[in-house]
């Protein structure tokens, strides 16, 4: 699997990677930052009663990523950046100071994304899935994550925020109440 990553990032360096995506991608990457992004999108959210549900299942999923990848996924597989192995790849950002797998970004972004989807109107939905998926791209295109990480981020954020809104609904129905 990795010679198949490396191919993938150095394809996406020599044929992709361009001044004006540069300036993009690094913008894109960093809103993933510590999950920014997500975490002032869902403060946002919390005081207002149509969307304090998003905004609920959004800080659950947000926890449960920072539990599950950066504290215990990273730590036990603790695989290196992709930037320190492959021959002739270049980081286009600082370099990151923990570990490759999962990427953090994008298991918060689709956590986030996802638990949030189903409490907001369809194109608000549609849009924050475009976002996560644009910041787990920009993790591949700025040269800091293998594609098998993003993979890695991208499922456990899913099922994250699939978990978050079945638990919440199963709460819900204990309680009486149609949703959280």
């Amino acid at each position: 699997m990795t010679g198949m990553d490396a191919d993938i990032l150095l394809f996406i360096q020599e044929y992709i990677r361009n001044p004006a995506l540069d300036v993009f991608f690094k913008a894109i990457t960093h809103l993933g930052d510590a999950g920014i992004f997500w975490i002032i999108l869902t403060i946002c959210l919390l005081p207002f009663k149509k969307t304090r549900k998003a905004g609920i299942c959004s800080a659950c999923a947000l926890l449960g990523s920072l539990l599950v990848n950066n504290m215990i996924l990273k730590v036990l597989v603790n695989r290196t950046r992709p930037y320190e192995m492959i021959e002739g790849l270049v980081c286009i950002i600082a370099p990151a100071v923990d570990a490759s797998f999962p990427s953090g970004h994008t298991g918060a972004s689709f956590a986030s994304a996802v638990a949030m989807f189903w409490h907001l109107p369809r194109r608000w939905g549609i849009l924050l899935l475009v976002i996560a998926s644009l910041i787990a791209f920009s993790r591949l295109y700025v040269g800091v994550h293998y594609p098998t990480d993003v993979l890695g981020g991208l499922v456990t954020g899913i099922g994250l925020g699939l978990l978050v809104n079945f638990v919440g609904e199963r709460i819900s129905r204990r309680k009486g109440t149609a949703t959280i």
